[in-house]
């Protein structure tokens, strides 16, 4: 469901996606994923009203925290996943997206 909405918040917004990966058929584990994050300066994770924020360029949260806000119980990156520049969106809160991606 937040897959849907997040694909509506991006189309109103007239975002244009450069690369668009199905989770379904791609997986991103807990190596890839970690490696990702890596790369970021920031990391929002949001489930359900939920949201939490990790500005990696100031801090270095502990792995086992950081996977349990990114990986869903298959044990793969929660979807959607939207990665802006070196910010890194997990799930949809519409208010994150309204704040960081317009």
């Amino acid at each position: 469901m937040s897959c849907t909405k997040s694909q509506e918040f991006l189309a109103n917004a007239n975002a244009t996606i450069v690369e668009q990966v199905d989770a379904r058929k791609t997986k991103c584990g807990e190596k890839e994923t970690l490696e990702l994050v890596r790369s970021m300066d920031h990391v929002w994770a949001a489930r359900g009203k939920k949201v939490v924020h990790f500005n990696l360029a100031k801090e270095k949260p502990a792995r086992e925290e950081l996977l349990k806000a990114l990986l869903g119980p298959s044990g793969s990156l929660r979807a959607p996943a939207i990665q802006r520049g070196k910010k890194l969106f997990v799930g949809f809160h519409e208010d994150v997206y309204q704040e960081h991606l317009t």
